[in-house]
């Protein structure tokens, strides 16, 4: 049964509206701050002070994300290289689907005021892997979807829709399952649906099966309608992927706009990433926002993002993908020196009054504008990098495009979780953000505007 082009973009589509959970869900808006709360506690437990205990979830938290991001550096343009070398993607999309379902179902079992804080970080980056892999493999498939000035518009459709599947999945957990702490009660004002003991905090960590359910049941579209051009089977070499992804590595002396790219990329990317992995831990530790609270803080920035992915990818198709990243960019340098810059009392040293909510609407703030750059950004780059590759080589370089994210994702965790630690601050551990940002912007000046197919 053949399925349609226009199917089959939609069924591409699917694999953001089933995977953004994994990033809405569990790593910035529910788990993620829960995390916090009972690391928190467990520190505090063990005779620390407040703030000294919730910088030290921060940076356990940290370690976490970089050891997860270790191995997707490592690995994944090995085996972007070893899926063009057979011809075959989806099989890989598959097989890290399992990763994704496994670590995200398994975050049920992190439960307040038990040793589960290694587990946790285990499970979580058992997950992190499979949704960064099948996303690798998934782009691949990009470049087949359309003609090459339809793609900023499909890619940032696809953000899009993901965001609104996101979007959908939020409001679901917190209206139907995540009891607020102080009362027990959703944001519906109902109990947490299925008997979930509030007390056990049994309606916040199901986040994690709601999550991986909702990857099984909406990834059916994906597989049925997105197939791939038939090849002649061909076995794994792993050698030969080796020789391939070094030639691709070599090549990169010759192909400087491709390399400012991805180096560009390296740090603005993974800042990005590090930005949504802490801010709603930031939240908790610093502002005292119940998973609540964060929660809607979190709707507020899926909202501008489906707004702004929406037209952004309307502006990519006009003007290219190029000046989208470079405005996104300087709204988030903004955005990270604000947070640095926040606490209840005062905004740059200038003075808030505690017990008004000023604090808390720029933090809103923050969050739609994280939401609605955030969005565009991660669509651009999707267009910019397709800009630098062709169909056959596809997956290999958005594994190389993986590895120069990963590598900053590595490397962001891990300022953070030093620059965290030494300070004792969680708001002086985001810092760093700002400098990476930076760095991203200035190698732009670099990067061709319309990549290597001018």
């Amino acid at each position: 049964m053949s399925v349609s082009p226009r199917k089959r973009i939609w069924g591409w589509y699917f694999f953001d509206w089933a995977s953004q959970p994994y990033n809405t869900l569990l790593l910035t808006f529910v788990f993620g701050p829960y995390f916090a709360e009972i690391a928190r506690g467990h520190f505090m437990a063990e005779g620390m002070e407040a703030e000294q205990a919730a910088a030290a979830a921060q940076a356990y938290w940290a370690w976490g994300l970089t050891g997860s991001s270790i191995l997707i550096a490592i690995l994944a343009p090995l085996l972007g290289a070893v899926a063009d070398g057979t011809g075959r993607r989806l099989i890989w999309v598959w097989i890290f689907s399992v990763f994704y379902v496994v670590g995200a179902y398994g975050l049920w079992w992190v439960a307040p005021g038990e040793e589960h804080l290694f587990y946790a970080v285990v499970m979580f980056g058992l997950g992190f892997i499979g949704m960064e892999f099948a996303t690798i493999f998934t782009n691949a498939l990009m470049p087949s979807l359309g003609d090459h000035d339809d793609l900023g518009a499909i890619s940032g459709s696809g953000f899009a829709f993901g965001y609104l599947g996101g979007f959908i999945a939020l409001l679901l957990m917190l209206g139907l399952f995540a009891e607020n702490a102080a009362t027990g009660k959703t944001l519906f004002g109902i109990d947490p649906l299925f008997g979930l003991d509030p007390e056990a905090r049994e309606g916040t960590r199901a986040v994690g099966p709601l999550t991986a359910v909702w990857y099984v049941v909406f990834m059916l579209p994906f597989f049925l309608w997105v197939k791939e051009p038939k090849v002649e089977p061909r076995p794994i070499r792993l050698g030969a992927a080796l020789s391939s992804l070094g030639a691709l590595l070599a090549s990169l002396r010759f192909r400087p706009s491709l390399a400012a790219y991805l180096t560009s990329s390296l740090f603005y990317r993974d800042a990005l990433n590090a930005l949504y992995g802490f801010g709603g831990v930031y939240a908790s530790g610093v502002l005292g926002w119940s998973i609540i609270d964060i929660g809607t803080f979190g709707v507020v920035g899926i909202v501008a993002a489906v707004i702004a992915s929406f037209i952004g990818g309307r502006m990519d198709r006009r003007h290219g993908p190029k000046p989208v990243i470079v405005l996104s960019i300087l709204v988030l340098m903004v955005v990270c020196a604000v947070i640095v810059g926040l606490t209840r009392e005062s905004l740059f040293g200038l003075p808030l009054d505690p017990a008004s909510s000023t604090s808390d609407q720029i933090f809103y703030l923050c969050g739609a504008l994280i939401g609605a750059a955030g969005g565009t950004l991660q669509a651009a780059s999707r267009t910019m990098m397709v800009r630098h590759t062709t169909p056959d080589r596809a997956t290999e370089a958005f594994g190389l495009f993986a590895l120069s994210g990963k590598v900053a994702s590595f490397i962001s965790p891990a300022l953070i979780g030093i620059v965290t630690h030494a300070t004792g601050s969680q708001r002086i551990g985001i810092s760093p953000l700002i400098v990476m940002f930076g760095v991203g912007l200035l190698l732009l000046l670099f990067v061709k505007a319309k990549g290597e197919q001018a």
